[in-house]
């Protein structure tokens, strides 16, 4: 089964901007989630204070939860980085606040500039790391909140690493 079919029929929601909505107070579509990750992205005031620097580990701060949903802030160093892993049953909004991450699935590596956002369905695996020499920031929407994260072998992002693995 292609994990890219509804993407396929419908195309990639974040390149459409007139059909993401404005944030409502309760979220309920994919749409509202990337409106209220977007919304929360635009005003630094919400997060910026909160943003801590961790040497030993990521960090991390539960920003808001709703009905069903958690917001969650991370905070990258230099060579900090996820572990090839999913998150469960949990949908997920994920935006690049500040720095830069590189994100890395079976199908290719992708540089995510501060305001990238990406968009996954439960069961979506994939690798986060900060590759470059400047701290980097990301907000985590998860529908339903997130309660596992099941972490996965190694080589399911080695094929990324071969020459002509595919980057974006």
């Amino acid at each position: 089964m292609n994990s890219d079919s509804d993407l396929q029929i419908a195309g990639d929601i974040l390149e459409v901007p007139h059909l993401l909505q404005a944030p409502r107070e309760h979220p309920a579509t994919v749409a509202e989630f990337v409106g209220l990750a977007r919304f929360i992205a635009a005003d630094r005031s919400q997060w910026e204070h909160l943003v801590r620097y961790d040497a030993t580990s990521r960090w991390y701060h539960r920003l808001r939860t709703g009905p069903g949903y958690e917001v969650w802030l991370l905070s990258w160093v230099p060579g900090q980085g996820s572990g090839p892993h999913d998150h469960g049953r949990s949908s997920g909004v994920l935006t690049v606040l500040d720095g830069t991450l590189t994100e890395r699935t079976d199908r290719g590596t992708r540089a995510l500039r501060a305001g990238a956002q990406r968009v996954f369905a439960p069961g979506y695996v994939h690798e986060v790391d900060n590759d470059t020499l400047e701290p980097a920031v990301s907000l985590h929407v998860y529908y339903p909140g997130l309660t596992q994260m099941p972490m996965h072998a190694a080589p399911h992002c080695e094929a990324l690493s071969e020459p002509g693995a595919l980057t974006a």
